[in-house]
């Protein structure tokens, strides 16, 4: 021992090997955070290790890719008044280190003031007060503290930052598919409600008696509206900005589309196939028409098959919010497909066999409207096509 200990002050070790000790980040992080920078939102560390270790990670992520990120040490935030802060904070990239749990507090409450809505990831029971202040609280599902999963409102079960990604794009998703199923809807409200205000108003014949109304909104329109709950991203889904928190799910964009343009398109098409009809049996202006007419059942019929059909080029058209509905493919979505199976042969069923017939008080019309109604519907289509390619290029007539 005397020998060893003589060997150890003279400096005579024998090197037998180094031990490093290194936790990476996953793979997958990087991929996740130019997705993040993409979709517009900023990513900014706050750890508790050192400068040198964070500035790594960072760059290692992609987090930061520039020569000179503001980097801040928790022992001098306090130095900081919060609108230097705030200054600091409005640059792309910022990180933290050596931070406490009073510190992440302060630069979550900083972010919200400033007008950002902020997500917060942790494990550890010193996340929990920034976990809690947040707008989103994650907290990690494996290595989390019982604390950090109580204070968050979301708790990642595998514990991977490219899951919060994922769920954004899911989100995003969600909140396009949801606005695309408003916009159909109420799209063939238009039709339904004019036959009923001409009527009253100007005495015109009532072009959609009520049952035919309760078969389009409880018959036809359903499965296509579900299939466009189901419907899959865009391929731009992450290259939006974030929307404002303020925005609207239903706004005067949406309606003004549902029931000033493509409604009112449906109406004046439906009521040129109805008139057109009806002239062409021989009636005029001011002769009264009995309900149980055959002319008129078939002008009735004719006007409901005009908003089918044309319902049939608006779904496709409400697929989309603003790239073009082919670059998504006509027949990748099975439930829309198979709604518009339904919603035809219902309409085949009303206007061609003889229990729909006298349910509804339908008749056949003429074939030679089936080619007019496909036309109407492309027009729609088109129209709609025209209206998302403005706003792709000029950013005019979104429904934003």
């Amino acid at each position: 021992m005397e020998d060893e200990k003589a060997d150890a002050e003279n400096g005579g070790y024998c090197f037998y090997g180094l031990v490093v000790m290194q936790d990476p980040p996953r793979a997958e992080v990087a991929e996740s955070v130019r997705l993040c920078k993409q979709a517009g939102i900023r990513v900014v560390v706050i750890s508790g290790d050192q400068e040198s270790t964070v500035e790594s990670i960072a760059r290692q992520t992609g987090i930061v890719q520039s020569d000179t990120p503001v980097m801040i040490n928790g022992g001098d935030l306090a130095d900081y008044s919060d609108e230097q802060l705030k200054q600091l904070l409005a640059q792309p990239e910022v990180l933290f280190a050596r931070t406490l749990p009073r510190d992440k507090l302060r630069v979550v409450t900083l972010l919200k003031e400033m007008g950002e809505v902020v997500a917060v990831t942790g494990d550890g029971v010193n996340d929990a007060p920034a976990l809690r202040r947040a707008d989103v609280g994650i907290a990690m599902g494996k290595s989390g503290t019982e604390v950090a999963k109580e204070a968050a409102d979301i708790v990642l079960l595998d514990d991977n930052f490219a899951s919060i990604v994922r769920a954004i794009r899911e989100g995003r998703t969600a909140y396009d598919n949801i606005k695309g199923f408003i916009t159909y809807i109420l799209t063939s409200n238009t039709p339904e409600i004019v036959p009923f205000l001409l009527f009253i108003l100007l005495g015109w014949p009532l072009a959609l008696p009520v049952l035919l109304i309760l078969a389009i909104d409880l018959g036809t329109d359903m499965i296509p509206a579900i299939g466009l709950g189901m419907e899959k991203s865009e391929s731009d889904i992450m290259q939006r900005k974030p929307r404002d928190p303020a925005a609207q799910l239903l706004n005067w964009r949406m309606i003004a589309r549902s029931y000033g343009f493509i409604g009112l398109l449906q109406t004046s098409f439906s009521y040129l196939i109805f008139f057109h009809i009806l002239f062409a049996g021989g009636w005029e202006w001011d002769v009264e028409l009995a309900v149980t007419s055959p002319l008129y059942m078939q002008a009735i019929t004719g006007f409901f098959a005009t908003i089918i059909v044309t319902q049939v080029f608006n779904v496709f058209a409400c697929r989309t919010a603003k790239l073009s509905v082919f670059s998504k493919g006509l027949f990748s979505n099975r439930i829309i497909l198979i709604g518009i199976t339904s919603e035809l042969l219902l309409l085949a069923a009303i206007a061609l066999t003889p229990l729909g017939q006298m349910i509804f008080g339908t008749a056949p019309f003429d074939a030679v409207y089936l080619p007019w109604m496909l036309l109407f519907g492309l027009i729609i289509l088109v129209c709609e096509e025209l209206r998302k390619y403005l706003h792709r290029t000029y950013d005019l007539f979104g429904l934003e």
